[in-house]
């Protein structure tokens, strides 16, 4: 009973928003229309935060930090970044598309890969959240939000000369290290960090919930003559963590999982007559070895994705136009789902264009064509209407995304498949419409209140579903009375929702300040074929989650929440359950020394030690008590 109180002391606390502050920054936006527009002339509801507030959190991975912004849900399957699923607007976790500045990083191999972001924490401008779809500029994937990830050294901004060094220790052998270093010369940029969190975690059936867990990056930054500007970045990511129960509700599972990824992103922009030229091209590399039990052969699966794109924006009087055209192709080689490869090439637009003072119109639109499900027509719309303290906001469009290689050929190059899920070379690209309107209320130019209310409408939605062997549209390598989950095409999804988000920030003296982001979402969905679908059933229909911050001082605290309502689930061969509800709660507090270039903390995740689980068998850690210090050298 304590902990909703104070839960919704907390809420009723952030319907307060601040805008451009040390931490926030809530008024420039360029997912939603590829140029850099204020919130209030884009028509779409859109969060965006600094990449220094994840210093201030209880957190301690970018999966955890994203968990408890406004209107994100993060299905979590392990800790500090060891696997995590991303819903935004209901749907399932891979109508979420992930960008590093505007370039995509989802994985053709799954989206359970998504969050593996490979960017240190400190190299983060900002993090802009669009929340609905965004497929006509972005493609496939962008249905339920984008998540775009923008970085320090691909701005235009110089970076301040600072080093960083941060060590934590704790329970379960836990033991993390961070280090990071920017620096301007002239008009050269450079960034560098590499962040590990290792543990052996609490004990499961016959293994453990450890993770070892590292990223490291790199990025440069050079400005030319003439306008030119190239960035450059390399980044490495690996993570070995248990993924016992991730993936099944096999009493047998005893998982665990090896996952390495490569990312290199090229960016070179020159500023022209009316307006600019862009063009970026990114390679991805991504090595999955998965063992289901230590006796077993694994699964090994190499994707490597290509995109490259480029862009042309041109502006005269209150009208502007960017157009681009984007290749991708997607590879897998895999000795459980076989070689495969894709091409995907697409013309896309936006037209933007202002009416009077206050009323400003977007129209977007993709025209593709891909390997698998050939050509399509992508449109969207939006607009609002903005006057002095409300602004009034409205969108539709239409929006896709294609089957993953999981989806299509899961256990397709095994010789005998007992039981498990089964991959489908006959599905269709789901199709969907979403619309929404909204409203964005400033009471003061650090108050606002923001809240949507949105329907989505999908045809042919990809979920795994409970398949007999006499309906399998391949039977070559399954048994008669095999227990099987098919991916299908679903005919009819309808998801209608509402949603509030809220800031709050203030500062007062010398670097004190007072921190709250927070939101609401309510979600229905309805599905008329009443298919026991697997993902469909999994969000939350109720969320909550908010994030706090408070410094004065030399002290800091900061806590980090979430109450999430959804479908009971139980899984008797492994005695595991997912309850209708619960809240979990993080706390952190710090103290600065050493003229405040020093900081030691400690942190208590899931302060409450709520016994609970996102996803069906793979349970949660308890509370986890860790401590640290951090060592700040801004002239190093």
């Amino acid at each position: 009973m304590k902990t909703k109180i104070l839960f919704a002391a907390l809420t009723l606390s952030s319907v307060l928003y601040a805008q451009d502050s040390v931490y926030l920054l809530q008024s420039v936006t360029v997912t939603s229309s590829l140029n850099e527009k204020k919130i209030s002339e884009t028509g779409r509801n859109v969060f965006t935060i600094r990449g220094n507030v994840f210093y201030t959190q209880a957190v301690q991975s970018l999966d955890e930090f994203l968990r408890y912004l406004p209107g994100v849900e993060i299905q979590q399957r392990g800790k500090q970044g060891s696997q995590s699923d991303i819903v935004i607007r209901g749907g399932t976790f891979q109508q979420v598309l992930v960008l590093i500045d505007g370039m995509r990083i989802n994985d053709p191999l799954t989206g359970h890969f998504s969050m593996y972001i490979p960017i240190h924490p400190s190299e983060i401008e900002r993090i802009e959240i669009l929340k609905g779809p965004a497929a006509a500029l972005w493609g496939s994937e962008a249905v339920g939000g984008v998540i775009n990830i923008i970085t320090k050294t691909f701005q235009k901004n110089t970076l301040r000369k600072h080093f960083r060094f941060r060590g934590q220790a704790g329970e379960y052998e836990l033991f993390n290290g961070d280090v990071s270093y920017h620096s301007q010369i002239g008009k050269t940029s450079f960034a560098a960090g590499l962040i590990t969190n290792h543990a052996k975690g609490e004990p499961l059936r016959g293994t453990t919930g450890f993770f070892h867990n590292t990223t490291a990056s790199a990025s440069a930054g050079f400005s030319l003559k003439k306008d030119w500007r190239i960035h450059v970045r390399m980044a490495g990511d690996i993570r070995h963590f248990n993924a016992q129960n991730f993936y099944t509700t096999f009493f047998s599972d005893t998982a665990k999982e090896n996952v390495k990824s490569w990312w290199n992103h090229v960016h070179i922009y020159k500023k022209a007559n009316n307006g600019y030229w862009q063009s970026d091209i990114s390679f991805k590399r991504l090595q999955d070895i998965f063992y289901f039990r230590p006796s077993t052969a694994p699964n090994k699966n190499f994707t490597t994705s290509l995109n490259a794109q480029m862009l042309r924006s041109l502006r005269w009087k209150k009208l502007q136009f960017t157009g681009g055209v984007q290749s991708l192709m997607r590879q897998i080689k895999s000795n459980d789902r076989g070689n495969h490869q894709l091409w995907h090439t697409a013309f896309f637009g936006i037209l933007q264009h202002q009416i009077g003072n206050h009323f400003f119109l977007n129209e977007s639109v993709r025209l593709g064509w891909d390997e698998n499900y050939g050509w399509i027509f992508v449109p969207q719309f939006s607009a609002s209407y903005t006057k002095e303290k409300l602004t009034l906001r409205s969108s539709a469009g239409r929006s896709f995304r294609d089957a993953d290689f999981t989806e299509r050929y899961n256990n397709y190059n095994k010789p005998v498949v007992t039981a498990g899920r089964i991959g489908n070379p006959f599905l269709n690209a789901e199709r969907s419409f979403s619309a929404e309107i909204g409203f964005d209320y400033k009471f003061t130019p650090s108050l606002t209140i923001r809240s949507s209310g949105f329907g989505n409408f999908h045809k042919g939605l990809i979920d795994w579903v409970p398949t007999p062997y006499s309906q399998m549209p391949r039977q070559v390598n399954l048994i008669p009375n095999g227990n099987y989950a098919l991916a299908r095409n679903i005919e009819d999804v309808q998801t209608l929702g509402a949603e509030c988000d809220a800031v709050y920030y203030k500062e007062w003296g010398t670097g004190n300040h007072v921190m709250l982001t927070a939101g609401m979402i309510w979600m229905h969905n309805r599905n008329p074929d009443s298919l026991p679908a697997f993902y469909l059933n999994g969000f939350a229909r109720f969320l909550k989650n908010f994030s706090f911050s408070l410094r004065y001082g030399s002290f800091t605290f900061s806590m980090n929440g979430l109450y999430k309502l959804r479908n009971a689930q139980k899984a008797n061969a492994i005695q595991a359950e997912i309850s209708r509800s619960y809240f979990v709660l993080n706390a952190k507090i710090s103290y600065l020394f050493w003229k405040q270039r020093g900081m030691i903390f400690v942190m208590a995740d899931n302060l409450f030690d709520t016994r609970y689980s996102d996803i069906l068998g793979a349970r949660m850690p308890g509370r986890w008590i860790s401590g640290g210090f951090q060592i700040d050298l801004p002239k190093f």
